[in-house]
């Protein structure tokens, strides 16, 4: 039972943290709606870059930009790998150290509560969870393993 449990945890972990991230970049384009509308964090990118600055005072604002843009990509790229579920420690690893960051940003500039209440320290736990994992079945890694030849 222990192990059905942990087989599927893997799971839901790799596809609750894609799907957050999705989520995030598609909120940053306004697929889930518009700047104000209820709900919506940013609604389109130049609120994001907004939020990008606030959260990094220190970046000089021409660097703020790329900071945004790099953020979305890799949540893109964690998101789409951590689905199919390539390099799934690696990318598990990466995405806990992204949200994390997101966390103590967010902290420092907003307080604590902030990350709190969206499960921000939460999520990135279950990253870092996630990379402990030995085996993720419904996987390309899983499916890479297999036909891997064995030394004997």
């Amino acid at each position: 039972m222990v192990r059905f449990l942990q087989n599927y945890a893997s799971v839901f972990l790799r596809v609750a943290l894609a799907v957050a991230f999705l989520s995030a970049v598609a909120d940053r384009f306004g697929l889930w709606g518009a700047a104000g509308d209820p709900g919506v964090a940013w609604g389109n990118f130049e609120s994001f870059v907004s939020y990008t600055a606030f959260l990094n005072p220190w970046s000089p604002e021409s660097f703020v930009p790329a900071l945004a843009w790099t953020a979305t990509i890799f949540e893109v790229f964690f998101a789409v790998a951590l689905l199919i579920g390539f390099k799934t420690r690696m990318f598990a690893m990466l995405s806990g150290l992204l949200i994390f960051s997101f966390g103590l940003a967010m902290t420092l500039t907003s307080g604590i509560k902030a990350p709190l209440d969206y499960s921000v320290f939460s999520a990135s736990a279950g990253a870092f969870a996630l990379a402990t994992y030995n085996t993720y079945v419904w996987s390309l890694d899983s499916i890479m393993a297999r036909s891997k030849p064995q030394i004997q």
